[in-house]
């Protein structure tokens, strides 16, 4: 019960906990996992009250193996990620060309200004194939753009200053879109 008391207290804040200076033991998987769509689940049952994804979610890290995890100053356990742990599910224009900057809130009410410290990046393209565009959180996580948010990503898509390749500016950062 203490180790849920601890976690509650950084539920008060809009702030993530400080997941990053924590590093308690591994405790093993419970069963825990976000799907493609951004449901966590939990032994297979999806967990429906929107207060403990929050919860869960802002505790999550992805450690440099590659692997997201739970973590709470004295216990660190596995999540499975079928993509990626959030889905930016709003965004916000402001300005237009060099000067534009998006804003985008995801579904565990993450809100982030795309730009140097919040890059986007894209997945797939190629050869005329579909990709998906992502907008880095924090630490090693990252949001899954919604695929109504990519339609009006792309009509954003302008060239760059050198008239080469389109992309999309942000915080005063440029983002080429895949070839």
């Amino acid at each position: 019960m203490d180790r849920l008391a601890d976690l509650l207290k950084y539920a008060e804040g809009d702030a993530p906990a400080p997941v990053e200076r924590w590093n308690p033991p591994y405790c093993g998987d419970i069963g825990l996992e976000i799907r493609g769509d951004g449901s966590w689940h939990y032994q297979g049952s999806p967990i429906r009250r929107p207060a403990m994804v929050k919860l869960f979610a802002r505790v999550l890290r992805r450690d440099a193996d590659g692997r997201t995890y739970l973590v709470t100053p004295v216990e660190k356990i596995d999540v499975a990620v079928a993509d990626a742990p959030f889905i930016a599910v709003e965004m916000q224009v402001e300005g237009a060309g060099a000067t534009q900057s998006l804003l985008f809130r995801t579904n565990v009410g993450d809100v982030v200004c795309c730009g140097a410290d919040h890059p986007l990046r894209f997945a797939g393209g190629g050869a005329g194939g579909a990709f998906k565009p992502y907008v880095h959180v924090r630490g090693r996580l990252d949001a899954l753009v919604s695929r109504a948010l990519v339609y009006d990503l792309v009509a954003l898509a302008v060239p760059s200053s050198d008239g080469g390749v389109l992309g999309i500016w942000s915080g005063g950062a440029f983002f080429p879109l895949p070839d």
